[in-house]
């Protein structure tokens, strides 16, 4: 058996019924496992190609009225000398897999590939042109996800505007049906509604039409069917009663163009605000791609040569100098440095390079030009996996069924059924062969059966909710995140940066001899390390200015050497004294008491004499002691999940009450550490602010990022928490609570209308005009009782 994996991008999917039904086709195909996720628009397929075409999926795919995502690159080709160059070229190409179409141009030198993103990587097309002995680049760069998210987002927010300027004029009859307002009495006219709410009805709405079919067609319903029966059925009733007013000009018509115009706006701010969550969540893996160098300093016969990223092959000798990001995986072949991988690592203290050391892609070289070997390149490197990890724990989270949904599966097909009976009883039974009579009862019960309330309960609480989150600094990316946090068990803690405070400072200072500040603060001057911003900010704090160095070298995995004046200084580990013959054995103990305590600490020595230790430690937040006594008052497990080493977290976890400590964990085990606390039966939140957490935040059934962390670490998470404010996690967890049992209210109002005015609209008891304001009063109901949710105190 040969299996493939691809990731294929789907267009046109509008709910999770869309979803589920794609998802279930291609798993009754034989050798396919698809798992589909509406949120990210996407499908993961496993495939078995011996037995199945790509091809065949794809098709698939379409034939359920959706399309997959395709994407187009414009490439610079040198080497081709004839047409047999470019023909051979465009040959290969067009039999790779994923590969739609690959034209190739001779005279221009220039490739058109247009591939599947999910199947195909730009650099494995170049890599194969470079096989065939030529070279390529890009020409010009292809319309990214976030940008054509944009182009979505800006034409439905066309669309919405359109709607409301159709809907608002007739919403003001309402005014003349109650209040008996004058003035607008133009607006009763029907040919100026039907004029008004058609290019609402068929225009605007035609997606919900064409969505409705496409269900139908495949033997399901959503909420598209929902909105296409209730709409129709509204509109085509007024048109019936306007004809009616127009041959007979004392009839009085009864009009619901409003009904199912305003009806159409409220779906499409729904549908606005929820093409905003979906381009937040590509954004999260935007931000991870954009952390990679784009270019790199590739060493041909010592020579230095600027190529982009794609280019660099595994063993390419790199150029990497201060500033400058490392571009791929690799190791250190020449050179000594210090590298910041905290946006990978989490991790606050930069570390220690020598040669034969391993380098990550990303991360920042802080000082001296070294020369490194790339050992992995493309996807195959850390930054890569963990975004594929973020792509994958985002992709295994099933979407949330929303219960209005599940009711609407089983409730239209059941009001379709008893609004048919009832035409029928009526026109054969009731009042034989009368059409009217039998058809306004018929529409009555389809009316009364519109989806305006049931529609209103979940998005009205969680516009609520969540506005009231904004204001107590609690954002939620998503309705179903503010839905799913009250069923948490379990919180987990990233160390760095969301209980403490991420930044080193110093802890303790003890040496007594004054004149050893000032020396200390000049020496770490000179060095970009934070251990010894650390010390300077000490040192500045305490009134000294820096004296002028005479000279300074700094020892990786050792410490510093300086000389000031006529002082030399030492500062740093056992090994840096040992090597100067510095005797230290007085300070060991205090040491090692300091270490324990999760501290690091430096021995100092003046011209060949031990002078004392200086410790520095990241410290925790002020808040933090208090912010996790109130989560476990709430009955929640608290667990920190850390890269630290297991010393260091035990004495901080200690202190601060958590009750389980899970440390030295690489970024790609933390969210195997999620995934472990899960299969025990926790419903699981990841609290955390950088990069390293991303995969883990996605993993987690909801991710929690501090707002003060990094912008990957917001956007891989569900809930962002302003401003650092711990105390906000079990706010958001109380805010949660009550807003679930507000869309229960409103639900079982909603369903209650419905379910009470069906059986009496079937009898003839209900004329559609009484159940449209029963429709319109159960609206009010629900929005009235979301509202409540304003004052609710957190």
């Amino acid at each position: 058996m040969s299996e493939k994996q691809v990731q294929l991008g789907i267009t046109g999917m509008t709910c999770a019924a869309c979803s589920t039904r794609i998802e279930k086709v291609l798993n009754r195909m034989e050798g396919v496992s698809a798992q589909v996720n509406l949120a990210m628009e996407d499908a993961l397929i496993t495939y078995n190609n011996e037995i199945i075409d790509l091809n065949e999926i794809e098709s698939k795919i379409q034939k359920l009225g959706y399309d997959v995502e395709k994407e187009q690159i414009e490439l610079d080709v040198e080497g081709m000398t004839c047409a047999a160059c470019s023909n051979r070229i465009e040959k290969v190409l067009n039999r790779m897999e994923g590969v739609e179409e690959a034209t190739v141009n001779l005279a221009n030198e220039t490739a058109q590939v247009r591939f599947q993103s999910g199947v195909l990587q730009l650099s494995d097309i170049i890599g194969k042109i470079q096989k065939l002995g030529y070279d390529a680049s890009v020409q010009r760069g292809h319309e990214d996800k976030e940008t054509k998210k944009e182009k979505e987002l800006s034409h439905k927010r066309r669309r919405l505007l359109a709607s409301i300027l159709l809907s608002a004029p007739l919403l003001l009859t309402m005014l003349v049906h109650f209040f008996q307002v004058s003035f607008l009495d133009f607006l009763m006219n029907p040919w100026l509604q039907f004029a008004l709410a058609t290019p609402v009805q068929f225009v605007i709405g035609w997606p919900f039409y064409e969505g409705a079919y496409k269900n139908l067609r495949n033997k399901t319903a959503n909420m598209d069917v929902l909105v296409a029966l209730g709409t129709s059925a509204a509109y085509f009733y007024s048109v019936v009663e306007a004809i009616r007013g127009t041959i007979r000009p004392t009839y009085e018509p009864s009009l619901y163009f409003e009904t199912s115009a305003v009806l159409i706006t409220l779906i499409l701010v729904g549908k606005y605000f929820e093409a905003i969550a979906k381009g937040r969540t590509t954004a999260a893996i935007s931000s991870l791609v954009q952390l990679q160098a784009k270019e790199a300093t590739v060493l041909v016969n010592g020579e230095e040569k600027r190529v982009a990223i794609d280019q660099v092959q595994v063993n390419d000798r790199l150029l990497v100098k201060p500033g400058e990001k490392f571009p791929v995986d690799g190791m250190l072949l020449k050179g000594f440095t210090t590298v910041d991988e905290s946006m990978l690592t989490g991790e606050s203290m930069p570390v220690d390079k020598a040669e034969g050391d391993k380098l990550i892609g990303a991360t920042l070289n802080k000082n001296g030009t070294v020369e490194m070997q790339a050992t992995q390149v493309g996807n195959n490197t850390a930054l890569a996996n963990i975004i594929k990890v973020v792509e994958e724990a985002q992709g295994s989270k099933a979407p949330i069924q929303r219960l209005a949904d599940r009711i609407s599966g089983v409730f239209v097909p059941i009001v379709i059924g008893i609004a048919f009976i009832t035409f029928l009883l009526w026109y054969t039974v009731v009042d034989p062969g009368q059409l009217a009579s039998a058809l306004e009862p018929a529409i009555a019960v389809l009316v009364i059966a519109c989806p305006c309330a049931l529609g209103l309960a979940t998005p009205t609480s969680i516009m609520v909710g969540s506005g009231k989150g904004a204001e107590s600094g609690i954002l939620y990316k998503g309705g179903e995140y503010l839905e799913s946090t009250h069923r948490l068990t379990t919180v987990v803690f990233d160390k760095t940066g969301t209980l403490t405070v991420g930044k080193p400072v110093v802890t303790d200072y003890l040496i007594d001899d004054e004149s050893v500040l000032p020396l200390l603060t000049a020496a770490e001057s000179q060095s970009e390390h934070p251990i010894a911003e650390a010390i300077v900010q000490y040192g500045v704090d305490q009134g000294y200015v820096d004296k002028e160095v005479t000279s300074f070298n700094a020892k990786a995995g050792y410490g510093i050497e300086a000389s000031i004046h006529n002082s030399s200084l030492l500062i740093g580990t056992k090994k840096l004294l040992s090597k100067h013959n510095v005797e230290y054995d007085s300070y060991v103990p205090l040491m090692e008491s300091l270490e324990e305590e999760g501290k690091t600490a430096m021995l100092v020595a003046v011209n060949g004499e031990a002078k004392g230790v200086v410790a520095v430690a990241d410290q925790v937040k002020q808040d933090a002691r208090a912010a996790l006594a109130s989560l476990s008052d709430m009955g929640i497990k608290l667990v920190m999940l850390t890269g630290d080493n297991r010393r260091t977290a035990e004495a901080i976890a200690s202190d601060l009450g958590i009750d389980q400590v899970i440390a030295e964990v690489v970024p790609e085990e933390k969210e195997q550490q999620i995934k472990h606390l899960q299969s025990q039966g926790e419903y699981v939140a990841m609290v955390g602010d950088g990069i390293n957490d991303a995969p883990a935040l996605a993993r987690a059934d909801v991710g929690i990022a501090i707002g003060t962390g990094t912008d990957v670490a917001i956007e891989a998470a569900d809930v962002t928490i302003m401003g650092g404010d711990l105390h906000l996690i079990s706010k958001a967890i109380r805010l949660s609570h009550r807003t679930i049992r507000n869309i229960r209210q409103n639900l079982f109002w909603a369903l209650f209308y419905n379910s009470a005015g069906i059986p009496i609209a079937a009898l003839g008891l209900l004329a559609p005009w009484i159940a449209g304001a029963a429709m319109a009063f159960s609206s009010v109901s629900v929005v009235s009782n979301s509202l409540r949710l304003k004052r609710v105190k957190l």
